[in-house]
């Protein structure tokens, strides 16, 4: 009897307890993994999530967002839709001549790109992107206009090596700590360039410093000369302060008091006014603030180098250093101090 007591007992264990407790074991590390499975998941859709925020954090500042531009006609008030590169076309053939060399004309491109976002990002209109006054954004000319100040031979040779400059450094950008400088130009530095502080005031920037070049004199942007006679001198002066009192007999009321670092006119004095030479430049329609007076005859003689404010890119500097082998970005890191040239999209 306990014989067929025991068999019935290991009957029972086989057949019930020991495939319950396999089956409990089963589930246990059944449901282990699917935990561990959906962990994993989670971490491939919490990095996806990560990777998606990165991507569009990157697409905030995404050339693309760019591609397309208002641009205000400032003359008729019209504002048109159009490709920044191609607007860009029409921006370096008006800015630089075609014949300068063709990595002064990319680095132009560049130039011209830089400060076309800036002012993007800057908005200065209310209706518009940027506009076609050179003395507000930047010079526009249109293509019909442009060909019809070259020879015909040379039109459309001049336009391509013009658009290749451009579409060469298509998305590039000047950047000073991962952002978008205020790129300013001008024509000729007269061998050295200028800070903002001493143009417009204000504490400046630090990618604008002044720096040296060498080969601007071969430029006729390099030097030029106003004469004035004495009337015409006190009239002009006259025009801002009515009560200017010059004795031209005596040397000593006209007489540069001051210079800036680079050795422009800081301060002038005409009789009993002292004025700055940004101020002078404009009211005697000089070309720079690089000037000296000197007395020729009756007339007084403004002798200039350079043509321009002075700061940042020099354009017949660029054009010099090209002819002596320097790159683009050679040219740019050369006038813009500590930048770096950064694909657009990769902001």
């Amino acid at each position: 009897m306990k014989k067929i007591l025991i068999y019935l007992l290991s009957f029972i264990l086989i057949i019930f307890i020991i495939p319950a407790l396999l089956t409990k074991r089963t589930t246990s590390t059944s449901s282990k993994q699917e935990t561990e499975n959906q962990l994993q998941v989670n971490n491939q859709e919490e990095q996806t999530t990560e990777n998606q925020t990165e991507t569009s954090n990157k697409n905030t500042y995404n050339y693309n967002k760019y591609g397309t531009i208002s641009l205000l006609h400032k003359k008729t008030g019209e504002v048109e839709q159009v490709n920044l590169d191609d607007y860009l076309c029409n921006v370096v053939s008006a800015e630089m001549p075609a014949t300068f060399e063709q990595e002064a004309l990319k680095a132009q491109a560049i130039v011209a790109r830089t400060y076309t976002i800036y002012k993007i990002l800057n908005k200065k209109h209310d209706n518009a992107d940027i506009c076609d006054d050179s003395t507000c954004c930047q010079a526009w000319i249109s293509k019909e206009d442009r060909f019809t100040r070259w020879e015909e031979n040379q039109r459309e040779s001049n336009w391509q090596k013009i658009c290749n400059a451009v579409n060469d450094t298509s998305g590039k950008i000047i950047t000073y700590e991962n952002k978008p400088i205020d790129a300013f130009f001008h024509s000729n530095s007269g061998g050295i360039t200028e800070v903002p502080v001493n143009v417009w005031g204000g504490t400046g920037y630090p990618y604008l410093q002044s720096v040296e070049t060498s080969g601007e004199d071969a430029y006729t942007q390099y030097s030029s000369e106003v004469v004035l006679s004495q009337e015409d001198l006190l009239n002009k002066l006259k025009e801002k302060y009515a009560d200017i009192s010059i004795d031209f007999t005596n040397s000593e009321d006209i007489k540069i008091l001051e210079y800036t670092e680079s050795k422009r006119v800081k301060t002038v004095k005409f009789g009993n006014h002292e004025i700055s030479g940004v101020e002078a430049r404009t009211l005697f329609g000089l070309k720079s603030t690089n000037f000296d007076i000197t007395r020729d005859g009756d007339n007084i003689k403004f002798s200039v180098k350079g043509y321009g404010h002075g700061v940042g890119m020099s354009q017949t500097g660029a054009d010099s250093m090209a002819k002596q082998g320097s790159s683009s970005e050679d040219i740019i890191k050369h006038f813009y101090t500590g930048v770096e040239i950064t694909e657009v999209n990769k902001l």
